[in-house]
């Protein structure tokens, strides 16, 4: 017993019967169970009895062998004790990574749409509530589906995602129900299907709104009977399956069109949440961007890549029609592309400097470098504030070395202020534009540096 704490084994041998009369291996079971990570267990006795492997197996032995047992097998039962403690650890481990990766924090926002989708989340993961997931392409719905299952009591069993517009219909209805030997042309071997794979865990229905008719009415049996059946089988069989799914198509109107069954619509729409596309969460761009730049090195430096504040600015104005997505992109091609460790303006991609007045991108940069603080502002669950991302010149700049426009200093003198007020508010715009008595709108162009 005292072994036990000592050395931390990772196996446990033990007698039943440490003595004739009672079982005081039943007490070193519990005690090596009870270890973190608990070792595997093997139990003997010659004095064996049904009742009690039953209670050694129900208190978390591997195995019971009784004597006398050839040593040929207790050797093969070590060996599988000791694989059966390894892949548990593995699989652990795997399961951590998978939380880390999948996790909340990865959703990376503060805008206050960005804080319902939070707060639901966090209200429905671990719950088996169905979750429609919808919003424009690149906001992020895979991977809200995967903070849902890898947060849910479902984390221990498989996500099973699924593009269902990436896959014709006769392909698909066999990629999600399975398939018996001879069903169809190709057919050779049994198959099951997408979510026979997902039984107690989690499926994910990507773009759902281009599911056709026919394969809409077997997904609504699915949810109604919680059963399967493959395609050329009889016989139906039930799968205890999370369903997800996610659009960026207006079901509503498809509905209304006859292009999307309206059962079906409302079977899905159960727990909606809707991902805000990223010209509606303005405010989230400095902070994206250092969670983009943050794991990016620059390949000929070694350094760390930062960003200059024009260059920040240029990526505010832009209005993202691939979102997320295509913000990242072009924060990973400007970190390919610049010659330095620092990201200015003329390393975005076109589109986003194709509004920068002419003469702009050949300004000089170096002074004005946006300057993040350590560790990631990451996302504020529910309640709080990110740490400021500033913008504002550094120290000892205000004043420019070389001479300038005067429009171009009083610019510049304005935007520092700016910048100041909204490090006094925390970067809450809407406090800093009442303070200064502008509106939001304005406070906005101010700080992109458009003027009035």
């Amino acid at each position: 017993m005292e072994a036990l704490a000592e050395h931390h084994p990772d196996l446990v041998i033990t007698d039943l019967y440490l003595d004739k009369t009672k079982a005081y291996g039943m007490e070193i079971l519990q005690k090596a169970r009870a270890l973190i990570p608990s070792p595997a267990c093997l139990m003997m006795t010659g004095f064996g009895s049904v009742e009690s492997a039953v209670e050694a197996m129900r208190l978390g032995a591997y195995d019971f062998l009784e004597n006398p047992f050839k040593l040929d097998e207790l050797k093969l039962s070590i060996q599988r004790a000791l694989n059966y403690t390894r892949t548990v650890a593995e699989n652990a481990l795997l399961l951590r990574e998978l939380k880390q990766r999948y996790g909340f924090h990865q959703i990376i926002g503060a805008a206050p749409r960005m804080q319902e989708v939070f707060r639901m989340i966090e209200r429905v993961a671990d719950t088996d509530a169905t979750v429609l997931i919808l919003g424009e392409s690149g906001t992020g719905k895979e991977l809200v589906a995967r903070a849902l299952h890898f947060n849910s009591r479902r984390q221990h069993a498989a996500f099973v995602p699924i593009n269902c517009s990436a896959l014709p219909e006769n392909l698909l209805e066999s990629e999600l129900f399975g398939h018996r030997k001879g069903a169809f042309t190709g057919a050779i071997n049994d198959k099951n299907g997408l979510f026979h794979e997902a039984d107690g865990g989690t499926i994910f229905l990507d773009e759902i709104g281009t599911m056709p008719a026919q394969l809409q009415s077997r997904l609504l049996r699915v949810l109604q009977e919680r059963e399967i059946r493959r395609v050329g089988d009889t016989t139906a069989v039930a799968v205890n399956v999370r369903v997800l799914a996610a659009t960026n198509e207006n079901l509503e109107k498809l509905v209304k069109e006859g292009k999307f069954r309206e059962d079906l619509f409302y079977r899905l729409n159960v727990v909606p949440i809707s991902m805000p596309a990223q010209r509606e969460r303005v405010e989230d761009i400095p902070v994206l961007v250092y969670h983009f730049l943050r794991d990016k090195v620059h390949s000929r430096t070694g350094q760390p890549c930062k960003i200059s504040r024009r260059a920040l600015d240029a990526l505010c104005l832009h209005d993202w029609p691939g979102n997320v997505r295509e913000l990242e992109n072009a924060i990973e091609r400007a970190s390919v592309l610049s010659e330095s460790p620092l990201i200015v303006l003329r390393d975005l991609p076109p589109v986003i400097i194709r509004n920068i007045p002419v003469g702009e991108s050949d300004q000089p940069e170096t002074a004005l470098v946006a300057e993040f603080p350590d560790g990631s502002p990451g996302y504020t669950r529910v309640s709080g504030t990110p740490p400021p991302v500033s913008v504002s010149p550094k120290p000892g700049t205000a004043m420019p070395s070389h001479i300038v426009s005067l429009k171009r200093f009083i610019r510049d003198q304005e935007t520092a202020y700016l910048n100041h007020v909204l490090t006094l508010t925390n970067q809450n715009k809407e406090e800093a534009a009442r303070l200064l008595d502008i509106s939001l709108a304005t406070l906005y162009r101010k700080v992109a540096g458009e003027g009035e």
